[in-house]
């Protein structure tokens, strides 16, 4: 009687999600991993100063695989480059078993996926321009901008996944949702700015030549703000009902996280720069931060939107005892 409830809910007798929707889940994760180092090989590049290290676009010294002028410099932007594209076909697998699938997975799964592959080809777009352009501020900034808005994307979604029940989910309180999206705006624009920043190496002038220095001051501004709204969540996520605890402890991985990133700010800041990995350390720990702050946002929708139910064949219905 109990299982032919269930499976008039649309529920399988295990309660499993579709092997689909894990395969998926499983990519989207990995794809967190891929931008994670990508954002982390973008930043090495700068920091090395082989952005125009492979003076063409696409290709670089109009091949492949520059064997004769390769050295450190130039297998930083060609791996750069290669990792971003591996990432597009990623995301072209990942829209194409989100439609496969559509019938019986989330609804919202083919739009995200569609978005991410639209957030990548921008990506790309921005990259040819960063060659082209020789290296403009503003364009290197909307570059790692759209990264970290993939990133924070693909979390959300790997999150949504693995949370994605047709069980009732506990009342979502009103004041967590503005909360979660001021945390996501706020740590996204003082990455901006760290963008901002870098790209136009502020530090070094501001300290060298007492230039640039408004780029430097509203990154240390801005910073104050976002650790606030790194910690805030995690303290707030108590009062959540007992039925979120997984928000609560996803929660605690920024505010944990933050004060790392602020020492990172401080030493390369100390350093002026003087040591490649304690910079592109800084920036790789802030991706990690919108990758956990975009799987609060994941959990988060996913509880206020639950999954559909999942259709089942009628060779596994049970008849009334």
């Amino acid at each position: 009687m109990a299982i032919r409830s269930a499976n008039n809910a649309g529920i399988t007798p295990s309660g499993n999600l579709p092997q689909l929707q894990g395969w998926i889940q499983l990519l989207s994760t990995h794809l967190v991993v891929a931008l994670v180092a990508l954002v982390a090989v973008g930043g090495a590049t700068r920091v090395m100063e082989a952005g125009l290290a492979c003076p063409d676009w696409p290709l670089c010294y109009g091949t492949l695989l520059p064997g004769r002028q390769m050295n450190i410099q130039v297998f930083l932007e060609w791996f750069h480059r290669l990792d971003a594209f591996l990432v597009g076909l990623a995301l072209l697998v990942l829209l194409a078993l989100s439609l496969v699938g559509r019938r019986s997975l989330p609804a919202w799964l083919p739009w995200a996926a569609s978005l991410a592959l639209l957030l990548v080809a921008v990506q790309g777009g921005l990259g040819a321009l960063t060659v082209l352009q020789l290296l403009a501020a503003p364009t290197v900034t909307a570059h790692l901008l759209t990264a970290l808005l993939l990133v924070l994307l693909l979390a959300a979604i790997a999150e949504a996944l693995r949370g994605s029940t047709p069980t009732p989910q506990p009342p979502m309180p009103v004041w967590w949702i503005p909360l979660v999206g001021a945390s996501a705006l706020l740590l996204l624009g003082q990455c901006a700015l760290g963008g901002s920043m870098a790209t136009r190496w502020a530090t070094s002038l501001c300290l060298e030549g007492g230039e640039s220095c408004r780029w430097l001051l509203l990154h240390r501004l801005g910073a104050w703000p976002t650790v606030v709204a790194m910690v805030l969540p995690a303290c707030a996520s108590m009062a959540l009902p007992k039925g979120h605890r997984r928000l609560g402890r996803l929660a605690l991985g920024p505010a944990l996280l933050v004060p790392i990133q602020v020492l990172l700010g401080v030493l390369t800041l100390r350093l002026q720069l003087g040591q490649p990995p304690v910079t592109v350390a800084h920036q790789v720990v802030a991706a990690v931060l919108v990758a956990l702050v975009g799987a609060i946002v994941g959990r988060t929708l996913v509880c206020l939107f639950p999954a559909r139910a999942v259709p089942v064949p009628p060779s596994l219905e049970m008849a009334h005892g």
